[in-house]
């Protein structure tokens, strides 16, 4: 990997991974497409780089942050569906991980679902701002938790738990980017323990190529995110419907011609 693979690789993901078209299968066809392989450095960098991306929403909902540690202990209650399953079945999920036809049936699911979220939940954007119940976001956990098959997307799935929940698109959204905080501060450092592990190490410019990609991913996701719940008040989820299904059809098209996909 060099340093324009590492900052295309940084704008994948602080696009992708706040947006409901998920960052795992982007960051996937990226890879593959610039040809960069798949060895240990590469796997813990397209994780690692997340922290760029969850540092963004940090810098812009810090007073959230700040605000009371009721907000800690929801974020945890939401986090513990996802934290338990991932850990039991994490050699399952890299397994998958090198499955292109997952993505490409997750990605098509997913755009027939998002299609008609806007029309599901129509009353749900009637309801005023409100703060999670306990309860909720449990229940948005549990959501999450499908994401970890690779190309279901964590945001879509975090927001439409929030829908289900009765909170309108900025408030399942926004509960959506605090949840990745604590879900996406764990996978990294457990995918950089997991690289040390293993006894590889940072070699060469590994450390500079790892923080251009958290700079970038940092800086697009700030970027990203503001776009993302201007957008989605306005026009709804049905754009990202119709992205995910014509990506799946071209994901589909390219494996069926010889691209090699992995992640």
């Amino acid at each position: 990997m060099d340093s324009l693979e590492a900052i295309i690789l940084g704008i994948v993901e602080g696009i992708t991974e706040f947006l409901p078209i998920s960052s795992t299968g982007h960051l996937m066809v990226a890879n593959s497409l610039m040809g960069i392989g798949d060895d240990s450095f590469t796997k813990a960098f397209t994780v690692a780089i997340q922290f760029g991306a969850i540092l963004a929403v940090v810098i812009l909902y810090w007073k959230r942050f700040f605000k009371s540690l009721n907000f800690y202990y929801k974020l945890f209650v939401a986090f513990l569906p996802a934290g338990i399953l991932g850990f039991l079945l994490i050699k399952k999920i890299d397994m998958m991980l090198g499955n292109v036809m997952v993505v490409c049936w997750t990605f098509f699911i997913g755009g027939i679902i998002l299609l008609f979220i806007d029309r599901w939940f129509k009353k749900a954007e009637m309801e005023p701002d409100k703060e999670v119940k306990y309860s909720s976001a449990f229940i948005i956990g549990l959501f999450q938790a499908l994401s970890m098959i690779p190309g279901v997307s964590r945001s879509a799935a975090t927001i439409v738990g929030g829908l289900t929940q009765k909170l309108n698109r900025k408030g399942a959204v926004e509960f959506s980017f605090f949840l990745a905080v604590p879900t996406m501060f764990v996978a990294t450092a457990y995918k950089l323990f997991q690289f040390y592990k293993e006894g590889d190490g940072f070699q060469g410019n590994d450390l500079q190529l790892l923080l251009i990609g958290n700079v970038v991913a940092f800086i697009v996701a700030m970027i990203a995110i503001k776009f993302f719940i201007t957008y989605l008040q306005k026009h709804g989820f049905k754009i990202f419907g119709i992205y995910r299904i014509l990506a799946a059809i071209a994901i589909y098209l390219l494996h069926r011609h010889g691209v090699q996909f992995a992640l």
